[in-house]
């Protein structure tokens, strides 16, 4: 520990060549992910977690976190948990991380930034370590969407309507990739291609295995909606691939928001979906003292606001911003990218303004294939990705989503496992 010590002391005298040696360098206070796990996806109202309450589904991966990190859970000072949809989202984290056998000494929170929900739970908890705060944390995100609830139940006052931008907040999220297909020309045929390809990326992931090693089984119970009876089921794999996807058979598909465009349809949209998952953080130091796994470093994230109307595009904000952050280069120095596909226009669209390189982007298919549980997201992306790292012997990952009201956020990390 004192020869890292000593080398931190010398690289702050010696400045790092690039932005990419400064991130790459090792440091104590280094903030670290010793653990990224999350459930299978599943689809609402039909699939395997359709009659599974968010409490049951975030209890079970606690569980999941407690078994497989080998952690005192003593040592977990602060959980937090991004969720949407559930007003009691506080209530809940609290209880099901206390039957889950965490201890009254472990505290609870809840945040929600819409779909980044996940992605800001990491950086709370991240934040909280580095200023010394706290010394382990864990950040989950979870969604039933099953139960959903993420909807204003009634206008905003009338003095917050005269404002243009605010009312566009109100916006249906259909209405605002139509807005984008619109507004800069991302056709159906485009949107429809790109929608195939993430099928048949994920289907090609499935098939290899690739996510065994980021998802846990979770037992439940499923209900029969004809007879009602009950069983029990274990749930090993996402349910949203949809094996032999091709772009023919989604442009036959019809428009699903017909008063706002006709280029967004069910095929080429994010899937409703249920999941959740879970990012165990601490320093380096302590990593090393209690013999955990670094997986990798979170070197940071950051927040972008445009407008509401074309929230979709909001990567092409954050990531920018993001990568300027960390004087980056993102066609040479970022090796894996997970960009929440909302829908193929926002994801189409951002592929091409950022210049990205399609092979190094949801190289296992992304929201469109996968899901988009709107609170787990931004875990969910970390786990993939850090997957995708390790499989590839990559070092760098990139994390970003569009987010509803006008955002955008996007993080960034170091693969450790190679």
């Amino acid at each position: 520990m004192a020869t890292q010590r000593l080398n931190t002391i010398l690289n702050h005298l010696t400045p790092a060549k690039s932005g990419l040696s400064a991130i790459t360098q090792k440091s104590p206070d280094d903030v670290v992910i010793t653990l990224a796990i999350r459930t299978p996806l599943c689809k609402s109202f039909k699939g395997g977690f359709k009659d599974t309450p968010l409490d049951y589904i975030i209890y079970s991966l606690l569980q999941k976190v407690i078994h497989k990190s080998r952690i005192d859970p003593q040592l977990v000072e602060d959980i937090c948990l991004g969720n949407v949809s559930n007003g009691g989202s506080a209530h809940i984290v609290r209880a099901a991380a206390l039957a889950a056998g965490f201890p009254n000494t472990t505290a609870a929170s809840s945040v929600n930034r819409f779909c980044s929900s996940g992605l800001k739970a990491v950086q709370d908890i991240a934040n909280q370590i580095s200023v010394g705060s706290i010394e382990i944390g864990l950040a989950v995100g979870a969604e039933s969407m099953t139960e959903g609830g993420d909807g204003l139940t009634k206008p905003f006052h009338d003095e917050i309507l005269k404002c243009e931008e605010a009312r566009d907040c109100m916006q249906p999220m259909g209405q605002t990739s139509e807005n984008v297909g619109n507004d800069f020309n991302i056709s159906r045929e485009s949107q429809d291609r790109y929608a195939a390809e993430s099928y048949q990326r994920a289907e090609r992931a499935q098939k290899a295995g690739w996510f065994a090693d980021e998802i846990v089984p979770i037992t439940t119970t499923t209900k029969d909606p004809k007879t009602g009876e009950e069983k029990t089921v274990t749930l090993t794999k996402d349910e949203g691939p949809r094996w032999g996807t091709t772009y023919e058979s989604l442009s036959k598909i019809r428009p699903a928001f017909p008063d706002f465009g006709d280029k967004s349809t069910g095929g080429n949209s994010s899937q409703v979906t249920d999941g959740a998952a879970a990012i165990l953080l601490m320093k380096r130091s302590k990593a090393i003292e209690l013999n955990q796994p670094i997986l990798a470093k979170f070197c940071g994230a950051t927040v972008a606001g445009l407008a509401p109307r074309i929230m979709g595009i909001g990567p092409s904000i954050a990531i920018p911003k993001l990568i300027a952050k960390f004087n980056l280069n993102l066609q040479t120095d970022i090796d894996v990218i997970e960009l929440n596909e909302a829908f193929a226009s926002m994801a189409v669209y951002c592929l091409n303004v950022l210049n990205i390189d399609h092979a190094k982007m949801n190289i296992r298919g992304g929201a469109v294939a996968l899901g988009h549980p709107l609170g787990a997201t931004g875990a969910r992306q970390i786990c993939t990705g850090l997957s995708e790292c390790r499989r590839q012997k990559k070092k760098i990952l990139l994390t970003s989503m569009c987010i509803g009201t006008g955002q955008g956020m996007a993080g960034l990390f170091v693969n450790e496992q190679l």
